[in-house]
């Protein structure tokens, strides 16, 4: 069974984002790593980068695919975790914490409140 971690807010895509002050972390979900199995490489935007929501952010290969990122919320890249970049592996080992991807400052904090809560992800991974 797939962790979900009740604090944060989830996307239909399977991204995950944290609110921490003016900034969130987001990263991909539990469910959405053991999906893709063994990822191998990622690619993530600069800082600096505009995002605007439900937009492609990145990708992830893994031995089985490759599959693109979406922004739950839009705003700008203000850090990218070269940690990933370099051990894309650390997105499988531990996908809420070392393994996030990006941190932005969203442009309306309030739409984060228009994602999906933790019970609302776990029906809809369950439903899948």
């Amino acid at each position: 069974m797939s962790e979900i971690i009740k604090d944060l807010k989830y996307s239909n895509d399977h991204e995950w984002i944290r609110l921490d002050g003016d900034h969130a972390s987001i990263g991909i979900t539990d469910h959405a790593q053991d999906s893709l199995g063994e990822i191998v490489f990622v690619e993530l935007p600069k800082v600096g980068d505009v995002l605007e929501k439900s937009s492609i952010f990145g990708a992830v290969e893994s031995t089985k695919s490759v599959s693109d990122l979406y922004t739950p919320v839009a705003g700008t890249v203000t850090e990218v975790n070269a940690s990933v970049e370099n051990e894309p592996e650390l997105i499988n080992s531990s996908p809420y914490s070392e393994g996030w991807m990006i941190k932005i400052s969203p442009t309306n904090v309030a739409d984060i409140e228009t994602l999906l809560s933790s019970e609302e992800y776990k029906n809809l991974i369950d439903g899948q």
